[in-house]
């Protein structure tokens, strides 16, 4: 389906082309589910007729499933960082938890917090476990990481602002048992991929959500943080923003965005005002303030967006980042775009080395 008055979000969703009667050779032009892959999947045609066939679909699926036990084979055999303190429980839900590598230090140490991706529908903090040079950096330096895991979307069940709320609740706890783990909650930052990179900006910008007036001490405390780094993060998730964005009449949709939203899984599409105030309020450059902190985002290549591009490949697009670091230097905010392929980012090694000195300078006074 093309996303016209309509919205999508974020995840890369794996399609079983199964279940096809190959009789009567069926193509995307007389069967409903090759058709539906098509649209999901337009990489599959290899031939690119515009025309999906079973021989097709079969062969990507092919390609799929081994690029899978490819990834699950690496990832048996990568190095893993074991956490200092493991399923560490913030909230009363079950994917309220997070993991801490903690510093061994005599003073309070700095925090960053790694969010994982997955378009709010999948994904898990297991995956920071294998971020060796990450973890290993962030210790030299002097800094603890933690690791969160928040509710999934699960179909819609789950919509937003669900997934950000755990975000900022795990923020909030360990500012609140700061003490106990020896960090400095001054100067808590946040890298995250994707749907996480997505939601450490809305944090970032958004205003700061402690209640000072609650009963529960955790609410008490703040959710701002003084570093970004999103790796691939949406900054706009509003779709009449994205299409005047790319300068485009429509997008791919994508499966992550209805269940985000709440919205049925099939039918058309329609943006009604209360999707259209969610889906502002969801985006993260919609909260830009001048006390905001700095930014430094990572892409993959800027490529050409039209009508017909991948879902994954528009969600993850470098323009993202050149619209948010437009609109934050405007109210003169620090914000830095790396894209493979671009120029370098000056003043910076890499995003490591932006978050190590940004985390090591000084302290925030909002996070006290």
């Amino acid at each position: 389906m093309l996303l016209r008055n309509s919205f999508a979000l974020v995840p890369i969703v794996a399609v079983a082309f199964v279940g096809l009667a190959s009789a009567q050779s069926p193509t995307s032009e007389t069967n409903r589910r090759l058709r539906d892959a098509l649209e999901q999947y337009p990489q599959a045609d290899a031939d690119r007729d515009g025309v999906l066939t079973l021989k097709e679909a079969r062969a990507y699926q092919r390609g799929l499933n081994q690029r899978s036990s490819n990834n699950n084979r690496n990832a048996e055999s990568q190095e893993t960082v074991p956490p200092t303190h493991a399923d560490i429980k913030y909230g009363p839900y079950k994917r309220n938890n997070l993991d801490l590598w903690l510093v061994d230090s005599s003073t309070p140490t700095p925090l960053l917090i790694c969010i994982h991706g997955g378009g709010f529908s999948g994904g898990d903090k297991k995956k920071y476990h294998s971020s060796v040079e990450l973890i290993s950096r962030m210790h030299q330096a002097g800094i603890s990481v933690a690791s969160i895991n928040y509710r999934l979307t699960e179909k819609g069940r789950n919509p937003y602002p669900i997934p950000m709320h755990d975000g900022a609740r795990a923020v909030q706890f360990l500012r609140h048992h700061a003490e106990t783990y020896n960090l400095d909650k001054s100067r808590f930052g946040a890298t995250g991929g994707s749907a996480g990179g997505c939601m450490l900006m809305w944090l970032g910008f958004h205003e700061d959500m402690a209640d000072p007036n609650s009963d529960d001490p955790i609410e008490t405390q703040s959710t701002r943080l003084i570093a970004l780094a999103p790796v691939g993060g949406q900054s706009c998730l509003h779709l009449p923003t994205l299409l005047e964005w790319f300068g485009v009449k429509s997008l791919q949709e994508h499966g992550g965005g209805r269940p985000l939203f709440g919205l049925p899984l099939e039918g058309e599409l329609v943006i009604t005002p209360q999707l259209d105030a969610q889906s502002r309020d969801a985006s993260p450059i919609t909260h830009l303030t001048q006390d905001d902190p700095a930014c430094f985002m990572n892409f993959g290549r800027n490529v050409p967006i039209d009508e017909q591009s991948a879902p994954g490949t528009w969600v993850h697009h470098p323009i993202m980042g050149f619209k948010l670091q437009e609109a934050m230097s405007d109210i003169g905010l620090e914000c830095h775009v790396n894209y493979r392929g671009g120029p370098a980012v000056e003043g910076y090694q890499d995003q490591i080395d932006f978050l190590i000195r940004k985390l090591k300078q000084g302290t925030n006074q909002n996070a006290e």
